[in-house]
């Protein structure tokens, strides 16, 4: 087994060192920087503009944008690396240069990814990607850029695109291409994480970021059947967090109160804008469909199920900005022997008491 990884690390190596004549080692600079500085509120945001430079993507945890003199430009890569963002000289293009055989673009492209996060999470893909098309156009028409490099996009995520009337042909998917050159590279600074874990920084979430997604998307909404009480039903995540174990009790109560039940999975974008607007109280546990608050008129009533422990407070960001009556349904901590079907056990005579 050791010669194994032995001989892995050697052919890794060997293809390092092919990459590293084809494209030369990446360059660390603290002070170099090429961005250009703009503002949205006190807020400050960096945008680069680079000329022949380059954009490498593992995918997972790493985006290396870079110069044409092999710099890394510090602000709009991204670096996330087992959970917590790091600073840039922990890119791992530092490291291991730009694996990949490099694809050329003639024009300009926008990179819009950074890693896994953002690929299929809805959370992610509304506040980390998409205000980067707000922050982009402060300085660029978003008809004159040729490209936008983007995840593997799913129906959803190219329904939020088409508002911005971006053609599909426009969209370079990184996972086919990780590696890729243009005459003109743009990338921005990410709205609202740079340090730390997301889950803990998401408190400082812009408001303009909530507000600008709401404007941009609401008017879209598209009628489907619905009553004013909702239910969220996060059963269909494939994720253990955040799930109901008494799930089915918690549907037969709600529906005894008048409750519809709802997997926004199910449903189209649009048709989740009006159920999240339509609604005068929202009930479910913590997860990414409850980016939709977003959507909710001033005074609805949510009440989030979440674990006592759960550090994640976006949810109440969103409820203050949005003016919300926003409850926090806390449940006890469960032993991990107990976590088999979920992590969440409701006690749904408290529920009922939260309801009414």
């Amino acid at each position: 087994m050791n010669i194994n990884k032995q001989l892995q690390f050697l052919f890794k190596k060997f293809f390092q060192n092919i990459f590293f004549l084809m494209y030369g080692r990446i360059i660390y600079k603290k002070n170099k920087e090429t961005s250009k500085l703009i503002k949205i509120g006190s807020k400050k945001y960096y945008v680069a503009m680079i000329k022949k430079g380059r954009v490498y993507t593992d995918y997972v945890e790493h985006v290396s944008v870079i110069d044409n003199n092999n710099i890394l430009v510090n602000k709009v890569s991204h670096q996330q690396i087992n959970g917590p963002m790091f600073p840039p000289k922990r890119n791992s293009a530092l490291i291991k240069g730009t694996p990949r055989l490099k694809k050329r673009i003639k024009g300009s492209i926008l990179c819009m990814v950074q890693g896994v996060s953002a690929t299929n999470n809805y959370f992610h893909w509304m506040f980390d990607i998409l205000p980067r098309l707000k922050l982009i156009k402060k300085i660029k028409n978003l008809r004159d850029i040729d490209y936008f490099y983007v995840p593997e996009l799913k129906k959803w995520q190219k329904d939020t695109l088409s508002i911005f009337k971006i053609p599909e042909n426009k969209f370079i998917n990184s996972k086919k291409y990780r590696h890729i050159e243009a005459d003109l590279v743009l990338a921005t600074s990410h709205p609202w994480y740079s340090k730390g874990y997301m889950v803990s920084e998401s408190k400082n979430l812009p408001s303009w970021v909530i507000n600008w997604v709401s404007k941009k998307f609401l008017k879209f909404k598209k009628k489907t059947i619905c009553n004013k009480k909702i239910f969220i039903d996060r059963s269909e995540s494939i994720n253990k967090y955040c799930q109901i174990i008494n799930n089915d009790e918690v549907i037969n109560c709600l529906k005894n109160l008048g409750f519809s039940i709802h997997k926004t999975g199910q449903m189209s974008f649009f048709e989740q804008i009006y159920l999240f607007n339509n609604a005068n109280i929202i009930v479910g546990a913590h997860g990414a469909a409850f980016t939709n608050l977003v959507f909710c008129k001033p005074k609805t009533k949510i009440i989030e199920i979440i674990p006592k422990l759960h550090p994640s407070t976006v949810n109440r960001k969103i409820s203050k900005v949005k003016k919300l009556n926003y409850l926090r349904f806390l449940t006890k901590n469960l032993k991990e022997n107990k976590k088999i079907n979920g992590d969440i056990i409701v006690n749904t005579s408290a529920l009922k008491k939260a309801i009414n």
